[in-house]
């Protein structure tokens, strides 16, 4: 429980409110990564959920007190912050990326994907020297976030969304009804490529589960309230970029470019695969993260995939902790 020395009852205000649930998540050693990095911060995002307000208008209503009503579905929220170790965004039930809000519960993990910032940044100038994207695919979808966010993004291109999971497809389905784009987001439940025959796309945006599987067993309890189909991605974590990167050039239009999140992973691809020229994108998170690979670069003489780590039908998707 937060505890304080002034009663919920009592006048109290957003900025006090948020300092005592900071102080006991920090005493509770929660973990974070899932929108937000610190106690402060995750206290915050609450209060503006018990607020009902964007978070921009959080100053302004940080000293003025608020009702009893209010107090007590703030305290609600940090009590089952720690006594439940759920992120934050399980407790709200929404997440962001950038400008854009999703709904998320545990059928899919939280939103937070390099390859957002990059779409509207440093991603377009290895693209529009060619061409404008006009077919795209999010493989291991997930909530539908970065189909969604390169539907905004460019704005004449129809976008595949695939995910092995189903119930990460109905939580997908509300995000692509709430932004309007039903019209040009189609869902697709697929074991990566496999559902796509024939098709080919002039980008295929994928954030797959790297995980390794020694690091699984240490995720702390946040994590483990995400889907493990997400997060595992075999003995080294990469079983599914394995297959990704041996697939991709049969559904890429020439020319087309394939862009991966791999984590912290650069290391451990280049090794696995040392001819394959591949270009590091600059993220806030560092250049080791997302790879990006034009068709013809994927058509080069690479090394032979591994050998299975898992009984068949058991390959995990999506990703974890940074």
């Amino acid at each position: 429980m937060v505890r304080r020395s002034v009663a919920p009852t009592a006048a109290v205000t957003p900025r006090e409110l948020i300092a005592a649930a900071a102080r006991r998540f920090r005493a509770a050693g929660l973990a974070y990564g899932h929108g937000t990095l610190n106690a402060s911060d995750e206290a915050a995002w609450l209060m503006v959920h018990a607020l009902r307000c964007p978070f921009e208008a959080l100053a302004a209503k940080l000293d003025q007190p608020v009702p009893a009503s209010i107090a007590r579905r703030a305290l609600r929220l940090f009590e089952r912050r720690i006594a439940e170790r759920l992120p934050a965004a399980y407790l709200t039930r929404e997440a962001w990326l950038g400008a854009f809000r999703f709904y998320v519960d545990e059928r899919v993990i939280v939103p937070r994907s390099y390859i957002a910032e990059l779409l509207h940044t440093r991603l377009r100038p290895w693209l529009l020297p060619h061409r404008q994207p006009h077919s795209i695919l999010d493989l291991c979808t997930g909530s539908g976030c970065l189909a969604i966010v390169a539907a905004h993004t460019f704005a004449h291109a129809r976008v595949d969304a695939v995910d092995v999971s189903a119930a990460a497809l109905a939580v997908a389905r509300r995000n692509v009804r709430g932004h309007a784009l039903t019209q040009r987001v189609s869902l697709f439940r697929s074991d990566l490529f496999a559902g796509l025959a024939g098709k080919r796309y002039d980008l295929i945006l994928t954030n797959p589960p790297y995980v390794r599987e020694p690091v699984m067993a240490r995720l702390p309890a946040e994590y483990r309230h995400e889907p493990a189909l997400a997060l595992h991605g075999g003995t080294d974590g990469l079983d599914l970029v394995r297959r990704i990167l041996h697939q991709a050039a049969a559904h890429l239009q020439p020319r087309g470019w394939l862009v991966m999140e791999v984590g912290h992973n650069r290391s451990r691809v280049e090794r696995a695969f040392p001819k394959l020229p591949f270009i590091w994108a600059e993220t806030s998170g560092g250049d080791d993260c997302v790879l990006l690979l034009q068709r013809e670069a994927l058509t080069a003489p690479r090394a032979p995939p591994a050998p299975p780590t898992r009984p068949a039908g058991a390959a995990p998707r999506r990703r974890t902790v940074r």
